[in-house]
């Protein structure tokens, strides 16, 4: 066998390496969207309405991705603050 043949066949039994797997981000029990491995971070596409304004970042990291959700989920989750009508307002 040439050298050159052997060198080809040496390469392909080299482990290869598997790209990481897209991963679903879940808040509760509300899929928020998938993380989809990019160069050298994660994009996010969103699943759900609540987190269309993170569609198409690319973050650092998966968990990255997730805390991003996590915060949008509180956020959208919070009261808005009112104020109390004078009317209704007690006297100390």
């Amino acid at each position: 066998m040439s050298s050159s043949i052997s060198a080809a066949l040496a390469a392909d039994a080299r482990p290869r390496a598997v790209p990481a797997p897209s991963r679903i981000i879940e808040i509760g029990e509300i899929a928020a969207g998938i993380a989809v491995p990019e160069g050298r971070g994660v994009r996010f596409f969103s699943s759900a309405r609540a987190f269309d304004s993170l569609d198409g970042v690319v973050f650092a990291s998966t968990e990255q991705a997730a805390r991003a959700a996590r915060e949008r989920f509180r956020a959208r989750a919070r009261p808005a603050h009112r104020s109390t009508p004078a009317a209704h307002r007690q006297a100390v």
